[in-house]
């Protein structure tokens, strides 16, 4: 089960945003697999991206159609990722914008797609488009929890978080989803997310928001250090809680950049959480580096050995195995004896070799925690860098062996 997740909280509406849901029969499950979001005129939609340059073919369409129309609605599938499809995927990615534009009487590139799932496989256009009516006919301003469902793959739990804060005596409403538990990495850490606020933020700000806050949430996150060809996050401003933003230096701005950060932030976790064959959540602070990107580079290198995420979903304080992959995260001139390593309170590593004080017992009760937090002291500047990962376990083997089967 998912680390420290408990059921899905409270998704507030957000004025301006509708959600609808379908079953087009993509999932063998036969559960919702198409999800549509409407988005009210006159609001402002920001972006990124995967960097993998085998990207799907929806990724480069939603570019596109980004960059050519004001966006009126979101559409989602899941159970087929359109990705390594070539031309056919490119044409059947067009043909589903064409299909909802058709029936809601819109252009084409006011639609941005979306898919998710299994890669290489054509996507059944046909039926999505005999799936759409029943989405439109079911949007409304309650449907989040729906729509989180309808984009799981192998998500054991919908993922999905709601906030308000009060700027200049007004109340404005946050509200984001997310699907994802492998195939988890940064440059847009198979995940999506889909968040949107009623507040009114100008499109260049709204898409410098959106970066900062992915950069500290979803670009924060690992679980097996492969990046998808499908990842996505959308964030979407509809004006609608008479508050609005056109720069940074406003009154209320750093309030309300804050707000989407921690929603990024609580979603990016619950990916984390819900990570394949999870059973251990788990913190890597990198402090005392020369930049956030060397404190990052040595977090990342921690994070994806399989030595040390084994070990701990083992619960073993094989402290070694953290030792050797700072050693190796290639930083330059390191100067080993100025290092510290902490798994929780307990120091294991100090003075370029075990802490003195180290016990087995003392590293043994951090380890049998569901959470755990390790924090490397690099000792050479004055910068840090977070990140969220996982142990790996043998269902993480055994879920994606049995994938496609």
């Amino acid at each position: 089960m998912p680390v420290g997740l408990s059921g899905l909280p409270e998704l507030l509406p957000v004025t301006g945003i509708r959600w609808g849901v379908a079953a087009a029969g993509i999932k063998r499950s036969g559960r919702n697999d198409v999800a549509l979001m409407e988005i009210a005129p006159g609001a402002t939609t920001a972006a990124v991206y995967t960097r993998n340059a085998f990207c799907a073919a929806p990724v480069a369409l939603a570019k596109r159609h980004a960059a050519a129309a004001a966006t009126r609605y979101l559409l989602i599938n899941s159970g087929n990722a359109n990705a390594g499809t070539g031309e056919p995927g490119k044409q059947a990615a067009w043909a589903s914008c064409q299909a909802l534009a058709e029936l809601v009487d819109c252009q084409a590139e006011a639609v941005l797609p979306f898919s998710t799932g299994v890669i290489g496989e054509p996507l059944p256009v046909e039926r999505i488009r005999q799936a759409l009516p029943q989405a439109v006919a079911g949007l409304g301003g309650q449907g989040w929890e729906a729509a989180a469902r309808a984009i799981m793959t192998t998500d054991i739990v919908p993922k999905g978080i709601s906030k308000q804060v009060q700027l200049g005596g007004k109340t404005v409403t946050i509200t984001g989803i997310a699907k994802g538990s492998d195939m988890i990495k940064p440059d847009m850490a198979t995940m999506l997310a889909y968040v949107a606020t009623d507040a009114g933020v100008a499109q260049s700000l709204l898409q410098q928001t959106l970066r900062q806050a992915v950069n500290l949430s979803f670009n924060s996150i690992t679980v097996d250090g492969d990046t998808s060809t499908n990842d996505a996050c959308v964030l979407v401003a509809t004006g609608q809680a008479s508050v609005a933003f056109a720069s940074e230096s406003e009154a209320g701005f750093a309030e309300f950049a804050t707000a989407v950060t921690q929603v990024c932030q609580a979603l990016a976790q619950a990916i984390v959480r819900d990570g394949e064959g999870a059973t251990k959540f788990i913190t890597i602070d990198v402090q005392g580096g020369r930049d956030a990107a060397e404190c990052r580079q040595v977090a990342y290198t921690v994070a994806h050995s399989p030595l040390v995420k084994t070990a701990f979903f083992a619960s073993d304080p094989n402290w070694g195995r953290i030792l050797a992959a700072v050693g190796r995260a290639g930083l330059d001139r390191l100067d080993v004896d100025k290092v510290a390593i902490h798994l929780g309170d307990v120091c294991i590593v100090r003075d370029g070799g075990r802490a003195a004080d180290y016990t087995e017992a003392a590293g043994q009760a951090v380890m049998g925690k569901e959470e755990i937090t390790i924090t490397i002291e690099l000792g050479r500047g004055n910068t840090e860098a977070r990140v969220w990962t996982t142990d790996l376990s043998y269902d993480y083997v055994k879920i994606n062996a049995e994938y496609r089967t």
